[in-house]
């Protein structure tokens, strides 16, 4: 972990804080070392290790590692919340989470060290109260403002209205910010499937989204067996007005469209601007295809999250394309060592993304009627 980086301001980011974290279904992960994991048979655990978590707080555990200022909110329940409150200070991360009822739920993660490989066991949690749910509305919209990054991230409480994020993403937009969503399930599908968001409501899709291969296929009901079916269901939703698509593909590695131009993000400007200029029928995109490091396996657990932390903290350094998907690929690789949303040293990093080995293509797609 590098608990001494130095936080930094980034030009054109409003305020002190350039990411806010939105976590509304954080958890304990309680993680269980296995030196060769056997189901069905008594197992001598090699040790145990209990993290705050949930997807948001790991990413902004790594971005804080990184050195940017970051803000995290969501719902947290007061009991049994002393982890997170020790991993908040430690980093010195900015806590704006709606404290509520009840304590966070856990989930058990089986770490078989002799094969690498993560057995997860989430457990459910509370379903929230209507008051709640309202505080974090309010709490996220006073952290709005242009430019800044919010990363909507992790499942959704039971009983909690699977247009949530769609919600809350058309408010951070219309406040000027850029939203990164990275969700699965009926919220991802709520928050991207033509039939729930309008096509001229644009203003509701997230700047940036994350899904694996199995999200994507299900958000567009098909098999997507191979890269050329991929690529067009990735172009198909930057068509629509997501301006960053990249898909993961576990041992395959990632791949990552942008539309073009290039969103600048050091210099942004609110997405609420004066009347839009007629559009070509075909977009052009920039894309990125980059192979995973091999590198020694702790644990697996939130190495999702630190690549959606590379991400976002390359468009905020405003890092080319391909190097979004390098630096990326690097946060991923330095986290696998580790238990917990810890990432290594600034050098580190920079000594893994130069490993990282990533081709470039570019490409069109047909715009969505009804875009702008």
């Amino acid at each position: 972990m590098n608990q001494h980086a130095a936080h930094v301001n980034v030009p054109g980011v409003a305020g002190s804080t350039a990411v806010v974290t939105v976590t509304v279904n954080p958890a304990l992960d309680q993680t269980v070392c296995v030196n060769g994991l056997q189901t069905g048979a008594v197992n001598l655990g090699e040790s145990l290790e209990f993290n705050a978590g949930g997807k948001g707080v790991n990413v902004a555990s790594c971005l804080a590692d990184y050195g940017l200022r970051t803000t995290v909110t969501g719902l947290l329940g007061r009991d049994d919340a002393q982890l997170f409150d020790a991993l908040f200070a430690s980093k010195r991360i900015d806590d704006r989470f709606v404290r509520v009822a009840g304590r966070p739920r856990i989930n058990v993660k089986l770490v078989d060290l002799a094969h690498g490989q993560t057995t997860d066991i989430n457990l459910a949690s509370a379903t929230p109260a209507d008051a709640d749910l309202l505080a974090l509305e309010q709490a996220v919209l006073r952290l709005a403002a242009p430019g800044r990054w919010f990363v909507l991230a992790g499942s959704l409480p039971p009983g909690v209205d699977p247009g949530f994020y769609r919600r809350l993403t058309r408010t951070l937009r219309q406040a000027g910010a850029r939203v990164a969503l990275d969700t699965s399930g009926a919220p991802l599908t709520a928050s991207l499937a033509p039939g729930l968001v309008p096509a001229d409501d644009a203003a509701s899709l997230p700047d940036l989204i994350k899904p694996n291969r199995a999200e994507l296929e299900k958000l567009v009901g098909r098999a997507l067996p191979d890269r050329t079916a991929l690529e067009g269901a990735a172009a198909a939703l930057l068509a629509r007005g997501v301006a960053c698509v990249v898909v993961s593909l576990g041992e395959d590695g990632a791949f990552g469209l942008q539309a073009t131009p290039a969103l600048n993000m050091p210099d942004a400007t609110p997405h609420s601007t004066p009347a839009p200029t007629p559009q070509p029928a075909t977009l052009a995109y920039a894309g990125f295809r980059a192979s995973p490091l091999r590198v020694p396996v702790t644990s697996t657990v939130g190495a999702g999250d630190a690549f959606v932390a590379g991400l976002v903290a390359s468009l905020i350094e405003g890092r080319a394309w391909p190097e979004c998907g390098r630096r990326a690929t690097a946060f991923a690789a330095g986290k696998l060592a580790r238990v917990g949303p810890h990432l290594p040293s600034a050098a580190a990093l920079d000594a893994l993304a130069q490993q990282v080995h990533v081709e470039t293509f570019v490409g069109s797609v047909q715009r969505a009627h009804g875009e702008a």
